[in-house]
């Protein structure tokens, strides 16, 4: 089995799917996963993007050193160009100078594909000369598909296409069915959207003597609107998601979902459990929805299932800024690691991603929170001055500064109001977070500690004058 990315951006999370399923269907053949990264457009490729795919599939569980590769198309460039000699010079294709322009001056159309013009020209090889298949006139190709059954295509209706274009180099069909020879795959998993192309490859495979791998075009992945994810408008890079604070076994838990379910009425599975039951042949070919929210979800349970001491790891990267993650709004020097530790088991149930440990828990380590001013206009009304007068005097009093009692002595003082707690601790929240909504208040206040949670309040006071 092969994954054969082209190096052109970001990865794609459709790219993540065909890499696992591939990755997992070597495994239980017992066969090789091969990597080959098809890098002959110079135009588009760049080295950083190379290394992005290995980081990829590193993040997503295919690390480097268990499978074959990275090999790389350009280095098989003479193969290809032999593959092309052969089928000229066995009559399997021909040379044609005709350009697109020509072909719709004698169709009368823009949409017909080429009419075969220089099929039996004799014309030979040349500067500006492509090279193009002789599909057969008759019959069908029929590909057999472990998903779709057996698609068939009738000859007739496929043109001669181009497989070496006019500098000799071959493209992409041609280099493709090569490289699968050269490297000896026998089953080729791969999106929906090259199906297209697979009985032009099943040609050539048949014109130069080999007989064709098994192919298996798993569904396309749509959006909310069940449009093909796209580049330009989706979010669809894996690095986005990796940076977001996605965990690598949440996503490859609900990438093999796309088109596939375990056994049961469960989707949250250990991954030996996808290992042992995932089959090729019970993929559904349906448009598989790629839907974000049904995987923040699904995010969420992996993260509240994590053992504290991992979650506290897990976080650190969104806590001090290192790798690609970009920088929290406190001083290296301001992050507590005791007071993280001390609220990490809080935070852990509320985060859907790890990037939302940043707002959950900076007014640990900022020497004064960020107001949210819509929070502050909404919750300081009349009234929340004196209450925080009294809630001060009441925290001072205080002997033991812990949740509990802070709690009952902030009921206290709401009830001198005629206020139940979730009124009475609004205005403190926002005073000392600078938040309505965030980690629960009073533990919160015992890990801030006494000095910093006084000092807060009585700035939100004066601001109140």
């Amino acid at each position: 089995m092969r994954f054969a990315p082209s190096p052109t951006g970001m990865f794609h999370v459709g790219g993540a799917r065909s890499a696992l399923q591939n990755w997992i269907y070597a495994k239980q053949q017992g066969g090789v996963f091969v990597l080959r990264v098809e890098d002959t457009d110079a135009a588009r490729n760049k080295p950083e993007w190379t290394e992005g795919i290995l980081s990829a599939l590193d993040w997503i569980g295919i690390s480097r050193g268990s499978y074959e590769g990275p090999h790389f198309q350009s280095e098989n460039a003479g193969e290809h160009r032999a593959a092309a000699a052969r089928l000229y010079e066995s009559g399997r294709a021909y040379y044609c100078d005709c350009t697109r322009e020509d072909v719709q001056a004698r169709t009368g159309s823009q949409y017909q594909g080429y009419d075969g013009y220089h099929r039996d020209r004799d014309l030979g090889p040349g500067p500006g000369r492509a090279l193009r298949f002789r599909t057969p006139d008759e019959g069908a190709t029929v590909v057999v598909d472990l998903i779709r059954g057996e698609p068939t295509f009738e000859n007739r209706l496929i043109e001669d296409f181009v497989i070496a274009r006019g500098d000799g180099s071959p493209v992409f069909l041609l280099a493709n069915v090569v490289d699968d020879m050269t490297m000896g795959i026998t089953h080729v998993i791969r999106a929906e959207e090259h199906l297209p192309n697979t009985p032009k490859q099943q040609l050539l495979w048949d014109a130069l003597g080999v007989k064709p791998p098994v192919w298996a075009h798993v569904p396309v992945v749509v959006n909310e609107k069940r449009q093909k994810l796209s580049k330009r408008r989706d979010k669809v890079a894996l690095e986005a998601y990796r940076e977001e604070g996605y965990l690598a076994d949440a996503m490859r838990n609900y990438l093999m979902l796309l088109g596939w379910a375990p056994s049961g009425d469960r989707e949250i599975v250990p991954w030996s459990v996808i290992e042992e039951e995932f089959r090729l042949e019970e993929v559904n070919p349906s448009p598989a929805f790629f839907d974000e929210k049904k995987l923040r979800a699904f995010n969420g349970e992996y993260i509240r299932a994590l053992p504290v001491a991992e979650f506290i790891d897990a976080c650190q990267p969104w806590l001090t800024g290192t790798g690609t993650i970009a920088p929290p709004p406190w001083q290296p020097e301001e992050y507590d690691v005791e007071a993280f530790a001390a609220v990490a088991p809080l935070a852990q149930t509320r985060l859907a991603v790890l990037s939302e440990i940043v707002p959950n828990v900076d007014f640990l380590f900022l020497a004064s929170p960020l107001i949210d001013e819509a929070a502050w206009t909404k919750t300081m009304k009349d009234g929340s001055a004196e209450l925080l007068d009294d809630a001060v005097a009441a925290f001072e009093a205080l002997e033991s500064w812990d949740a509990e009692s802070l709690k009952s002595t902030l009921e206290a003082v709401g009830a001198d109001r005629g206020l139940k707690l979730g009124k009475t601790q609004a205005p403190v929240r926002v005073a000392v977070t600078g938040r309505t909504i965030g980690l629960p208040l009073f533990e919160s206040l015992e890990v801030l500690g006494r000095e910093r949670t006084l000092t807060r309040m009585r700035a939100a006071r004066l601001r109140l004058v």
